[in-house]
């Protein structure tokens, strides 16, 4: 086996339905987040830091944030909790317990992620 071959692992389907479904939390999660004030709470900005000899900003500003609403913090909570929880089933799920402890098992973690399955799984969803 090469360098860049990798083993093939076989895993449960409820796992990597699992890992499939922790993904598309993942994503949900930082898109979400892409559109949300930069603070959480109420804060005022700041005027950009400049050379105060050739005038280049040195340190980008920041307008004020309003802080989130309490529906915006309802949901970054409930995705949050979502990845959290996903990522607690993933980790233990009881096929781990099933493999060799070592390289092999840090391998088949490693393995499941990218996974044709769970892969096949976040192409279907993106749809």
């Amino acid at each position: 086996m090469s360098k860049n071959d990798t083993p093939a692992f076989a895993f449960p389907a409820d796992l990597t339905a699992l890992q499939t479904r922790l993904h598309q939390a993942r994503a949900e999660l930082e898109a979400y987040s892409r559109t949300l004030p930069w603070s959480v709470e109420p804060m005022p900005g700041w005027a950009p830091k400049t050379n105060g000899n050739t005038g280049e900003i040195t340190e980008p500003g920041r307008e004020p944030s309003p802080g989130y609403t309490p529906e915006q913090l309802a949901e970054d909570t409930r995705l949050r909790t979502l990845v959290r929880d996903l990522s607690d089933q993933v980790s233990t799920h009881p096929h781990w317990a099933t493999l060799e402890r070592g390289p092999g098992l840090v391998d088949a973690r490693i393995a499941l992620k990218s996974h044709p399955d769970v892969l096949a799984g976040q192409s279907a969803a993106a749809v």
